[in-house]
């Protein structure tokens, strides 16, 4: 008997803020994946700078409170930008769409105190799209003892299996650097290390008019001051394992927990190449402690990041096994709208999207809200 296939359609906006990243798939939740459709819609220039302004704004539970309205009035907007995109998407496709993913724009994480707030109404969506929605993915985990992230693991996982993979490790490099192994026997271990992208992407909105360093141009002209990366990591680590981290516990961070002071009296340049070499050394920390995990050939790198050349270039000279997730034919800017088209499916199956091995939760558990509304 052939199980049943669901078509999903998976909405994804990064710590970026620059828009909004549509996938459809076709899977049965378990482990047939198909790719039907990838496309990339830029907020415009207004709109990603009220989020970046408010976001900005947002550093506790009293600011979620104090800027309410604010946040209401965008949350509106980007609902209405994603039912206008997935409506434009859907309108000349014979598809019929079981489900959308809708992730939603992430403004404040915080899983000690359990919220994980993403602007995104999902009772809006379903009613202007005429589709059945699943959101708020992250607040079961949050209740049931989990960090909240990473989310993405069980989709790499079924990666692991569409390219027969004995093992792999996923290293994302988003806002927040992240990371999934899977072994032999199909096990996950994911965990957050530290900040990606997050700070870098700020150095430059701070420093210039563009939004961030394309292909690692400006970092790559820059020196990197190896005193204040080896400061600065040593640091992160200490406070890391003091407060964010037990030994059985895997931890997430939000981009709030970081900020580029420490690199407030260098030049842009010199302030981006030594920010990313700290991202770098980071990861070169997680490989090099982790020698059993490591498989030759097996360490795909996947988010915005993966585009930093200067950054890539400095992970092949420790890591020359490094490959972009692209190499095995997958578009690597779509993994995570696809990732969540697929747990949107397996939300509505009631099959758990996170697990004690990579948010910390106590039981494996399903994830978002389900809404019909029309």
């Amino acid at each position: 008997m052939n199980k049943k296939e669901f078509i999903s359609v998976g909405l994804m906006s990064g710590t970026s803020m620059d828009g909004v990243d549509l996938s459809i798939i076709k899977s049965d939740g378990n482990e047939d994946y198909t790719s039907i459709l990838n496309e990339y819609f830029p907020y415009d220039d207004l709109l990603h700078q009220e989020l970046t302004n408010l976001r900005d704004k947002i550093h506790n539970l009293s600011d979620l409170k104090k800027y309410e309205k604010n946040l209401k009035d965008l949350e509106r907007k980007i609902t209405i930008f994603s039912s206008k995109i997935t409506n434009k998407v859907l309108k000349n496709r014979a598809h019929n769409i079981d489900v959308i993913g809708f992730h939603g724009q992430t403004i404040y994480h915080n899983a000690i105190q359990k919220i994980s707030k993403q602007l995104g109404d999902g009772y809006l969506l379903s009613q202007l799209t005429k589709k059945e929605v699943i959101y708020n993915f992250r607040k079961k985990d949050l209740n049931n003892g989990g960090q909240g992230a990473p989310l993405t693991p069980i989709f790499h996982k079924i990666l692991k299996k569409k390219f027969n993979l004995s093992q792999a490790i996923f290293i994302n490099i988003g806002g927040i650097l992240n990371s999934t192994t899977i072994k032999k026997d199909g096990s996950l271990i994911a965990s957050d290390h530290g900040p990606g992208m997050c700070l870098l992407d700020e150095w430059i909105r701070k420093k210039t008019n563009i939004r961030y360093d394309k292909d690692g141009k400006i970092a790559s002209t820059g020196k990197i001051n190896k005193i204040i990366v080896d400061q600065t990591f040593e640091n992160f680590f200490d406070q890391e394992f003091k407060i964010k981290k037990t030994d059985k516990i895997p931890q997430s961070f939000d981009i709030k927990d970081f900020n580029s002071s420490f690199i407030k009296g260098l030049s842009l340049e010199d302030g981006a190449a030594t920010l990313v070499e700290l991202t770098a050394k980071i990861i070169d920390d997680f490989i090099k402690k982790n020698p059993d995990l490591k498989i030759s050939g097996k360490i795909y790198l996947c988010g915005g990041g993966r585009k930093n050349n200067f950054l890539l270039k400095r992970l092949k000279k420790n890591e020359k096994d490094i490959k972009l997730i692209d190499e095995l034919g997958v578009n690597g800017d779509f993994i995570e709208s696809q990732a969540f088209a697929y747990l949107a499916i397996r939300s509505l199956l009631g099959l758990p999207i996170s697990f004690p091995e990579t948010t910390g939760c106590k039981n494996p558990t399903t994830g978002g809200v389900k809404v019909k509304n029309y």
